[in-house]
């Protein structure tokens, strides 16, 4: 463990110098800021947060994490040379992107509720499970990153997968769910329709946050499938165990292909 934080620390101090993480805690900070000055409350500032959430936190972490991972290849090289595990070099290389991004995401919001008194006009358990959201979708999609560059050498073709990733289950995923309904709508799709929720995290990670609102016109046919199979409580416990469930899967395949990689 002391290794694995050094290396996280070393990559920790650097990644919180890059341009990269500067620029995306200042977007996130005037977004939020300026949702304040011209939307109202807390409460409407984290609706309209949801969105840019879901949409911009897996793209720039998949795709800060997939060129940061190649363009350190020779400092990955230096640190393999050392008496030092791979899974040690891994789980520090991780921690070392994953956890800058979530902090910078998180004071970025965090920041603008605390000068405008957001917190006191929206509720505590809504402003949680933004944050929470958000760090577990940095987590989700930097594991994913780790995934493709260990199992991709060329660095064009990398970036493409993960871009290509990033616009299928942001964009083409829905598409694809609601051509299957219109296509099956004789027959019941509850079931595996659920079971496609399940496989995209960006699906899970809003419906998750919407169950948190009393928005039912907002949840769609995959979120209110999930409050009527398991209700507001239990479809939050669901999604929640789904969404770790989607960090270690990738993680563990992203380390398995690490260690057998021949750098």
């Amino acid at each position: 463990m002391k290794t694995t934080a050094k290396v996280a620390g070393y990559e920790l101090r650097d990644v919180l110098r890059s341009r990269w993480l500067i620029g995306y805690s200042l977007f996130f900070l005037i977004v939020t800021d300026a949702l304040f000055r011209f939307g109202g409350g807390g409460e409407k500032a984290l609706l309209s947060l949801i969105n840019v959430v879901l949409f911009l936190i897996p793209l720039v972490a998949i795709v800060f994490s997939t060129v940061y991972l190649y363009a350190a290849r020779e400092f990955i090289e230096l640190l393999l040379t050392q008496p030092i595990r791979r899974r040690q070099v891994f789980g520090g290389l991780y921690l070392g992107l994953a956890l800058p991004l979530s902090l910078g995401f998180v004071a970025a919001v965090v920041i603008p509720f605390i000068v405008h008194d957001g917190i006191a006009t929206a509720r505590a358990g809504t402003f949680a499970a933004l944050l929470i959201t958000g760090i577990a979708l940095t987590f989700i999609f930097t594991a994913l990153a780790f995934l493709i560059v260990a199992r991709t050498e060329d660095r064009l073709k990398g970036l493409g997968i993960a871009v290509g990733l990033w616009l299928f289950l942001a964009v083409l995923y829905d598409g694809l769910v609601l051509l299957l309904i219109s296509i099956m709508a004789d027959h019941p799709l509850e079931r595996p329709l659920l079971a496609l929720m399940l496989a995209n995290p960006m699906d899970l990670a809003r419906v998750g946050l919407l169950l948190q609102f009393d928005v039912a016109a907002l949840l769609g046919y995959t979120g209110a499938l999930m409050q009527k199979f398991f209700g507001r409580s239990m479809g939050v416990a669901v999604t929640s165990v789904a969404m770790a469930s989607w960090i270690l899967l990738p993680l563990l395949a992203g380390m398995r292909a690490f260690q057998k990689k021949d750098f």
